[in-house]
């Protein structure tokens, strides 16, 4: 059969191990399609919106350490899809968006969905490949593959001109090759070590692969122990947690609690991440979150291997052993008032070993993070570059990287709707995802934030930040779509619903009204 440039496009991807792609595809796409149906190495996944599909993307990449393939149509559907694309670049996970466009010799007549692709996708991806000819499909989704890879990981995309999707090809792609992390010099090793050594508060910030790598956690662990402060970012793409798990502390993400949190802190160690800053700008507050006076030095950048880096600076400083942690203690069952809290105690009661958490739970998200501490091991996916709603579509991606894991999806019920038709996937896919919503009817991060920046003065929450006149019915949405759903609103209902969510091999939703 003659191949078509779609066909060596996605064969290419599947010969460099892509095994899932996302799918919202359009009429320009048509060729891919057919592509995708051929090739038996990569699995298509429907999506009913492209936010859920390079959200699913990004939860993926993060379970599975492999970029997964989107398909996405033109300007206006990579549009739709960007918000969970600049989360993956924040968190600095790969993925390989593939964008239709227009035939070559059909984007001059500025036909309704025309738009200028480039300049649209540039903020959002670290690189750009374009399919001019047919010939050359194999080529840039090699170089886009090799690219998204590289570090510091992010998500790369390829624009594929219709005509160079259904016209023949004959130039097959091939294999790439991603460099691996830096390694540094033992110069930089020896000059942090030095400074912790002199430093009366040392901390050292730590973001990237060792959040999830035994041995980092180890390390860290045991430069606690010689007296460095261990802090990671607020909040990173993964990280490994649990009762037998070294907890290292949170950067605060309120500005001001930062820094009183690090007061007399006089040296800044930064491994694998960057300075930090403050989430926003507030009137008569610094951005910077750094002690005055504190001097900061750079152990890697993100490009670097930090996972080597801290293993080596552990033998600078001749760190001791970490000391052991016990396991994780039997969880009574939660009683009184229906709220994260309580509801994050049964969460920790009962959550499986080996479990997904995907956070986009807003303030019900850290007495999650809290209570589950010492609970069963979990990988802990946030929400890295703050734009709402990929709780869902995480959760959905993250499933399908590792069926023998249970995931759960952690939800506020205003973010829970960025992406709600991730339920419908679910569904079709038939995903066993437990999805969480903390109904709590208004926008409240949104207020405690309109508070702060001193936009109100009155105290009352706002009346555009509130779910409320109707309410959300989310048991009803979820049903809507082929999911099971039950709504709780005492304790006794939630941890009932949980265990039985849980059992179930198949997706559940239940509704927390807090």
């Amino acid at each position: 059969m003659t191949k078509t440039g779609a066909d060596i496009l996605v064969q290419t991807l599947a010969q460099n191990g892509v095994t899932h792609c996302f799918a919202n595809p359009g009429t320009s796409e048509m060729h891919l399609v057919q592509a995708l149906e051929r090739e038996p190495r990569i699995k298509s996944v429907l999506c009913l919106f492209e936010g859920v599909a390079t959200g699913a993307a990004d939860g993926f990449a993060r379970i599975s350490n492999r970029p997964a393939m989107t398909l996405l149509h033109l300007g206006a559907g990579y549009g739709n899809g960007i918000a969970n694309i600049h989360n993956a670049m924040k968190g600095n996970v790969p993925m390989i968006n593939v964008i239709g466009d227009h035939a070559t010799y059909h984007r001059k007549f500025d036909a309704p969905l025309t738009c200028d692709l480039e300049t649209l996708i540039k903020p959002h991806s670290k690189h750009i490949g374009i399919v001019e000819s047919a010939d050359i499909a194999g080529q840039i989704a090699s170089e886009a593959f090799e690219a998204t890879n590289n570090y510091p990981k992010a998500p790369a995309s390829i624009i594929l001109p219709a005509d160079s999707a259904w016209n023949s090809a004959t130039i097959e792609g091939k294999k790439a090759n991603p460099h691996t992390p830096t390694l540094i010099e033992g110069e930089r090793i020896d000059d942090c070590a030095h400074a912790i050594k002199k430093a009366q508060k040392p901390v050292i910030l730590v973001g990237g692969d060792a959040l999830f790598d035994d041995a980092s956690l180890e390390n860290m662990a045991r430069l606690k122990a010689a007296g460095v402060r261990v802090l990671i970012d607020t909040f990173p793409a993964r990280q490994k947690r649990g009762a037998k798990i070294f907890a290292p502390d949170k950067m605060q993400y309120f500005g001001e609690m930062a820094l009183e949190d690090l007061k007399g802190v006089d040296l800044m160690v930064i491994a694998g991440t960057q300075i930090p800053v403050a989430f926003f700008a507030y009137p008569n507050r610094p951005s910077i979150l750094v002690p005055e006076g504190c001097e900061t030095l750079q152990l890697t950048e993100k490009y670097e291997n930090t996972i080597e880096a801290l293993a080596q600076l552990v033998g600078a400083l001749d760190a001791p052993p970490a000391p052991q942690l016990p396991d994780a203690k039997p969880i009574a069952k939660p009683e009184g008032k229906l709220n994260a809290f309580t509801c994050a105690q049964s969460l920790a009661r009962l959550m499986p070993e080996n479990s997904v958490i995907s956070d986009d739970a807003v303030t019900s998200g850290l007495p999650h993070y809290i209570a589950l501490q010492g609970a069963a091991t979990h990988d802990w996916l946030c929400l890295t570059g703050g734009a709402i709603g990929q709780g869902l579509p995480v959760a959905l991606g993250a499933q399908m990287a590792d069926m023998s894991r249970k995931v759960f999806a952690l939800s506020g019920d205003g973010a829970g709707m960025y992406c709600i038709q991730s339920l419908w996937t679910m569904a079709r896919e038939k995903l066993p995802i437990v999805t969480i919503i903390f109904a709590n009817r208004n926008y409240r991060i949104l207020n405690i934030e309109m508070a702060r920046t001193g936009a109100s003065n009155s105290g009352e929450p706002s009346q555009m930040l509130s779910l409320e006149n109707p309410n959300l019915d989310y048991v009803q949405i979820a049903q809507g779509m082929g999911i099971k759903a039950i709504s709780a609103t005492n304790c006794v209902e939630f941890d009932a619903a949980l265990e039985n969510a849980i059992n179930a091999n198949e997706p559940w939703l239940i509704e927390a009204i807090i």
